[in-house]
């Protein structure tokens, strides 16, 4: 599974459409197309991320709300609960 929805969105579009992305996010992000495909192929548990920037750009692109080019939700706890978690120990 990829971490980010980019695929599941360029495979949605039709072949003219397709070859017309490729081309013009790049240019869009201001990256290399090598830099756009190793955005695409990156897996839900790789460590590698994308620029925040870019990933919100990418959101507007593909008229997606915040959030949804994720492919899975980071949890984790507030700071307000670590720092009180800290002080009862």
């Amino acid at each position: 599974m990829y971490k980010y929805k980019i695929n599941e969105y360029l495979y949605g579009l039709n072949v003219i459409e397709y070859s017309a992305a490729r081309k013009i996010i790049p240019q869009e992000l201001e990256i290399s197309l090598n830099t756009f495909h190793n955005y695409r192929n990156i897996k839900v548990d790789a460590v590698t991320d994308i620029p925040y920037t870019m990933v919100r750009k990418m959101e507007i692109l593909f008229k997606m709300k915040r959030g949804g080019l994720e492919n899975s939700v980071i949890k984790g706890p507030d700071l307000k609960s670590l720092i009180y978690k800290k002080k009862k120990n």
